[in-house]
């Protein structure tokens, strides 16, 4: 049950109905503000976790984040923030928990989030930082791609400004569930640093390379060195953010320390934005 203390917090963030703005508010904290603690916080390395709810904290205008749904599926967390006095929908990634996979209640959670802040004319930002989905024999029998596509239905439905920053990774089925302009994001940006593909560069290798690097006669060090090799060059040929920019997959790589004052200037771009028109339907057919 949500104490009356939150109920006003939370209603603080909403519209008196889906016909208003979500209230604006005055703000001190400066639209243009870097925030250099943003590349301490975000550790490179892929193995290393961080608490995301830090990084919207440090973004968010002085440092005020109001999660909802906080106990449930940590591995994803939601809720409201405001960027210069306007209130946006945080979808996050954290990789403090299952590494910041996608699973089951994960993609459920996100679904009723997107489908709410969409309901009430609040626009979304997704903070990237995932792996893909949990693919495990449970998860699989009780239906993940099921509910998997419940989130990506609620994103490409949305009618809402949609903007994905990724942090640092973006692999596998998480890229259609986090956010990319196929299922109807406005913006998305990348830090440097950030790898996005499919799949990662050690198991493309071993595919596409296979033969070379089990040809008779080889000895291990020598097939070692050409495996390190290739990894390095399809890393620098296909999972850095530029290749994808070049080709307006990404429409900018920003500097960490950038995240808040890009946000903010997509939010004012978007804000008088009007939803594309649909061909005329009744409903859509949500994969339940």
């Amino acid at each position: 049950m949500i104490q009356v203390g939150a109920k006003a917090a939370l209603l603080d963030f909403l519209p008196q109905n889906n016909q208003e703005r979500p209230p604006a508010r005055p703000c001190a904290d400066p639209a243009d503000r870097e925030v250099p603690e943003l590349t301490d916080i975000v550790p490179i390395d892929l193995s290393e976790s961080y608490d995301v709810k830090t990084v919207i904290r440090a973004i968010a205008d002085e440092g005020n984040f109001f999660e909802t749904q906080e106990a449930f599926a940590r591995n994803l967390v939601v809720g409201f923030a405001r960027f210069d006095g306007q209130v946006a929908g945080i979808v996050a990634n954290n990789p403090e928990v299952l590494g910041g996979c996608l699973d089951l209640d994960a993609s459920d959670k996100a679904a009723r989030f997107v489908r709410t802040c969409d309901a009430f004319n609040i626009p979304l930002i997704s903070l990237v930082d995932v792996p893909g989905f949990l693919f495990t024999v449970a998860q699989e029998q009780a239906g993940i791609l099921r509910h998997g596509a419940k989130m990506l239905y609620a994103w490409a439905e949305a009618t809402v400004p949609r903007i994905a920053v990724i942090m640092r990774q973006m692999y596998g089925g998480g890229i259609p569930a986090m956010g990319v302009h196929e299922i109807g994001f406005d913006q998305v940006f990348a830090w440097p640093a950030a790898e996005m593909q499919v799949v990662g560069a050690a198991p493309a290798v071993r595919v596409l390379y296979g033969r070379e690097l089990n040809r008779q006669g080889s000895t291990p060090a020598e097939s070692q060195a050409l495996f390190d090799r290739k990894v390095r060059e399809y890393h620098d040929t296909y999972l850095t953010p530029y290749p994808s920019s070049s080709r307006s997959i990404v429409d900018g790589v920003i500097e960490p320390k950038d995240t808040r004052r890009t946000i903010v200037s997509a939010l004012r771009m978007l804000e008088t934005r009007t939803a594309p028109a649909r061909a005329w339907r009744k409903h859509g057919n949500i994969p339940l």
